[in-house]
């Protein structure tokens, strides 16, 4: 949901009008924007932004940000977002490693950390690591607000996520499938074991703040559809494994069982090579086959293929490629990938036409941000995290 869209003044819409107001604010940045441009751009009343902007200001959200000459009459007040006046941890729960972001209310980073993790060690071990890992980079880096928010926490000891109380709650991005709504894996590929697990209830038990599960590709198709990548596209990942973030119409496209994107496991050869989730020939199992023998331009090939069925399928306006996979070549990955795509322009009478190729912005914790956006994104009312 961008800027300009028309809020609704009915009582009940009220958190629909705020984050109308508060994408605005945002927007605005530090030289900030006044209530009668806020009632313009929303479609609300003046009395409607009065009093959204007056329960912002209440709760620490916004703040004034000086005035400004008006064109008649006595100076505006504008009003700016209070970015620390709220925070989201995003994690990244890999295969074998886990990253972990700490973002305020624009999205900038304000700590991270990364190490080892071994996805198969089992759902306690692995929630408990997490658990673990959040807790101290939260105390890291919001250990001081919440001692001066009055949280009481023993000197010395490192502040739980729950005393911190301008933490929303954590986002956590993992290989799918995975059901998005309900927080339970399924069949992770190479990882039978967690399917049916409740990663989210586990996981917001132990952290005691809300917790939101989606697939690594989501996440970060969420955080480049934020930063403003476009509004149709496909963010394909390479990592220890392959898929696909979708943003269709500026929304992240899940699907019926929020089971969309599982690209990497599109059968392109017909009895090729056993993959791990139990077909032969997927693109997954080509790809980093290519890749283990050190053959990448013909790994960038195969991609570009998937790439191609994906873009005939849906006429998709952009493909990003992200991954430590991708980033280890990415120069490579990007040329392999457009060469097909432009080939399949050509063989549809429209060179010119080929859906451009680029690497994803934010590098390796892309999908660390795009997963804090799960709990900030509706905040500012951009689409349901």
């Amino acid at each position: 949901m961008g800027r300009g869209t028309a809020g609704v003044n009915l009582p009940a819409l009220r958190s629909h009008n705020a984050a109308l107001v508060l994408d605005l604010l945002r927007g605005a940045g530090a030289e900030g924007i006044s209530r009668l441009e806020l009632a313009e751009r929303t479609g609300l009343t003046p009395q409607a932004v009065s009093k959204i902007t007056a329960r912002l200001r209440q709760q620490g959200l916004a703040a004034e940000a000086g005035r400004r000459a008006s064109t008649g009459g006595k100076p505006r007040t504008v009003l700016r977002l209070v970015p620390e006046a709220g925070h989201a941890v995003g994690v990244h729960v890999e295969r074998d490693e886990l990253r972990l972001v700490v973002v305020d209310l624009n999205g900038t980073v304000t700590g991270e950390r990364r190490g080892p993790l071994n996805l198969g060690a089992g759902a306690e071990s692995v929630v408990a690591t997490v658990a673990r890992e959040v807790e101290g980079l939260v105390g890291e880096v919001l250990g001081r607000g919440a001692a001066e928010a009055g949280a009481a926490t023993a000197e010395g000891t490192r502040a739980r996520p729950s005393d911190v109380r301008t933490l929303l709650g954590a986002g956590v991005a993992l290989p799918g499938p995975l059901d998005h709504r309900r927080g339970v894996l399924h069949r992770v590929t190479g990882f039978p074991e967690w399917d049916g697990f409740p990663l989210r209830d586990a996981l917001a038990r132990r952290l005691g703040v809300p917790v939101v599960v989606d697939k690594d590709t989501n996440a970060a198709a969420l955080g480049l559809a934020v930063a403003g990548e476009g509004r149709s596209f496909a963010y394909l990942h390479l990592g220890t494994g392959l898929g696909a973030g979708l943003v269709i119409a500026g929304r992240v496209h899940r699907g019926a069982r929020t089971g969309a994107g599982e690209f990497g496991h599109q059968v392109i050869q017909l009895d090729g090579p056993l993959c791990g989730c139990g077909d032969r020939g997927c693109v997954e199992v080509l790809c980093l086959a290519a890749v283990e023998r050190g053959e990448i331009a013909e790994a960038a090939r195969v991609l570009g293929a998937g790439a191609a069925n994906l873009v005939g399928l849906l006429d998709i306006e952009l493909v990003l490629l992200g991954g430590r996979t991708v980033a280890a070549a990415p120069e490579a990955f990007v040329t392999g990938v457009a060469d097909v795509l432009v080939a399949r322009a050509r063989r549809e009478g429209a060179p010119g036409d080929a859906v451009p190729v680029r690497i994803a912005p934010g590098g390796e914790r892309g999908v660390a941000e795009g997963a804090a956006q799960l709990l900030l994104a509706p905040v500012f009312g951009r689409g349901d995290g």
